[in-house]
């Protein structure tokens, strides 16, 4: 007899090997580590959405969720969509001016966000491309010129470079200086460094900008020698009309009767990822409809380099991400696999959800809430944990955001906080730079929880020895014990509003807003959809709607988030202004008051 119950406990410890997975019912920090050190590995490459490393943190997950017995939604437990892996100049590119023939990424670049068209025109000199009056600033390059049909050559930056207050930061974007370039009727524009901006005159990187909006132009960056080219008729060079400009603070435009034939073409390649899901259905006949999430995003950097995200821009190594976010992956298994073991004790259902192209913006949590798993309007509260595994031993300072999201949720929060002996840094506001705000901009309580950042935060250094698994191990038991209660609490949490449904953007300064969530990652509209309106606000009290797409504000086009920023900072307080918006197929024009 004993011999028989000793084979089958081997065949059973064989089984779960075998199967990389084992259940215990308790959070343990062999666990943790273990799933750490898979995820963070070099093996994995960073995780870069929609590569292979990707693919291979997505099955890992899967395989923990698989061995739970728990259901596995969409297509057996994956949930697909496409991101753009990278962006690369097409065969379609050429520059030509009288006899010289450029060449490609030695004279001259396409732009990421340059149209896909050829121009044979004549050019202008418009400066750094300005059009604004400000309190101390009055600056229109474009005023004593007519640059209709033409390209127009704009230099990079502006003329306080080193300032980080500089009223000019306001201005300075390329993706700006095009739009306005195309208000004055530009046909392409060709950008160049000035001396002072680069002295070593390096062609911009064709890097992904995380939106997939073109500028509606074609868009070039030339060296200087090219741009000298076309300006010798004219007795000057790109580093004289610079000097002057920043010396002077004003206009110097001019006319160019040279013709610049060119064409941009830029390439978008998309590759197939996924978020992980797992479902653990509730008891209770009555409450098991309404499903708790805990949510946490796989994706990181990859091997970093220009237009990642990483804090070394011109380092290419593997970012392991550690922290940011295998520590919240291994504490959301670990917490998913502790609740299955208690599944009969469950009144409302679990969803989990690993996230990919968080660091993209959102991309995974965003496509969840466009094509959910669950019915969104039964999710009483979405749990997210991002870069939790860096918990100080001595302080012990955990940041949850979130509290004022539901009625009584700060009480819970600071009640289990208490047990664990937690420094809480608490804050009621529901939207944030990661995966949770996705679901508070549809109206449903939100809570993340944030051990700190670090020194090591979007850099190679960020691996799986320096996690603080003890710490990690007592954040998971928090949040186990949290979502145990919600799951069986009598009455559904009540959404409250607490704070924007957007984030702050801390460079511009902004005189009016029209109260809007903007989705900037709609790729195939032509405008600016809205991801939700807030109560009470211009937009709202002018009747937009959740799903307008804002395609004009005061008559001048607003192609992409962009254009809707710029030509927002122009208004002032108390302006009536009128919106064009698309809306089931048709348009129509409503008048806000800011």
């Amino acid at each position: 007899m004993i011999k028989k119950i000793f084979t089958g406990l081997s065949c059973f410890i064989f089984i779960l090997v075998y199967s990389g997975y084992s259940q215990t019912p308790d959070i343990t920090i062999n666990e943790l580590k273990d799933h750490i050190y898979f995820l963070a590995s070099d093996s994995l490459r960073g995780r870069k959405p929609g590569t292979e490393g990707s693919k291979k943190a997505a099955d890992y997950i899967l395989k923990q969720f698989s061995g739970m017995k728990v259901k596995l939604p969409g297509e057996d437990g994956f949930q697909y969509f496409d991101v753009v892996k990278s962006i690369e100049a097409g065969e379609n590119n050429h520059l030509i001016i009288n006899e010289f023939t450029g060449e490609l990424h030695k004279d001259y670049t396409p732009l990421a966000f340059s149209e896909n068209k050829s121009v044979k025109a004549k050019t202008a000199f418009a400066g750094y491309g300005f059009d604004f009056d400000a309190d101390s600033v009055v600056w229109h390059d474009f005023q004593d010129i007519d640059v209709s049909g033409r390209w127009v050559l704009l230099l990079l930056g502006d003329p306080e470079m080193d300032n980080p207050n500089s009223l000019f930061a306001n201005y300075s974007s390329m993706r700006q200086k095009v739009m306005i370039a195309g208000d004055h009727g530009a046909a392409g524009v060709l950008f160049v460094s000035g001396e002072e901006f680069d002295a070593k005159d390096e062609l911009l990187d064709i890097s992904f900008d995380q939106s997939e909006s073109t500028a509606g132009l074609p868009v070039l960056h030339i060296k200087r020698d090219v741009a000298d080219q076309l300006l010798k008729e004219n007795g000057t060079t790109v580093n004289e009309l610079e000097k002057y400009l920043n010396e002077n603070r004003k206009p110097k435009s001019f006319l160019i009767d040279l013709i610049v034939d060119a064409e941009t073409g830029v390439e978008k390649k998309y590759a197939k990822t996924q978020n992980v899901a797992a479902f653990l259905e509730g008891n209770d006949p009555r409450l098991k409809d309404e499903v708790i999430v805990i949510g946490a995003h796989y994706d990181h950097l990859g091997m970093g380099g220009p237009g990642s995200g990483s804090r070394r821009p011109d380092t290419t190594a593997i970012h392991n991400g550690a922290d940011d976010n295998a520590s919240g992956v291994a504490a959301l298994v670990e917490i998913f696999e502790r609740l299955a073991v208690h599944r009969q004790e469950l009144k409302r259902s679990i969803l989990g959800l690993a996230f990919d192209a968080e660091e993209m913006g959102r991309l995974g949590s965003k496509y969840f809430i466009e094509h959910p798993l669950v019915d969104l309007q039964n999710i009483d509260i979405m749990i997210n944990l991002d870069m939790v595994g860096r918990l100080d031993s001595v302080k012990r300072t955990l940041s949850i955001t979130g509290s004022g999201t539901a009625e009584g949720l700060e009480d819970q929060i600071k009640k289990y906080g208490e047990e664990g002996s937690f420094e809480l840094n608490i804050s009621p506001d529901g939207f944030g730079p990661s995966d949770h705000a996705s679901f508070y901009v549809e109206n449903i309580p939100v809570l993340m929880l944030f051990s700190g950042v670090h020194d090591d935060y979007h850099t190679p250094d960020d691996d799986a020895k320096l996690i603080h698994y003890n710490g990690l191990k007592d954040i998971a038991d928090l949040v186990y014990d949290l979502v145990f209660d919600l799951a069986n609490r009598d009455d559904r949490l009540v959404f409250r509003e607490a704070g924007p449904k957007s984030q702050p953007n801390l460079r511009r300064r902004f005189r009016v807003t029209l109260g809007i969530m903007p989705d900037h990652t709609a790729p195939d509209i032509k405008g600016l959809r809205t991801e939700g309106v807030i109560k009470g606000r211009p937009a709202d009290l002018a009747g937009m709607k959740k799903g307008d797409v804002i395609v004009a504000l005061e008559g001048k086009p607003v192609t992409n988030i962009y254009d809707y920023m710029y030509r927002l900072a122009e208004f002032k307080s108390g302006q009536t202004i009128s919106v064009e918006v698309l809306r089931n197929g048709g348009k129509e024009i409503l008048i806000v008051q800011l």
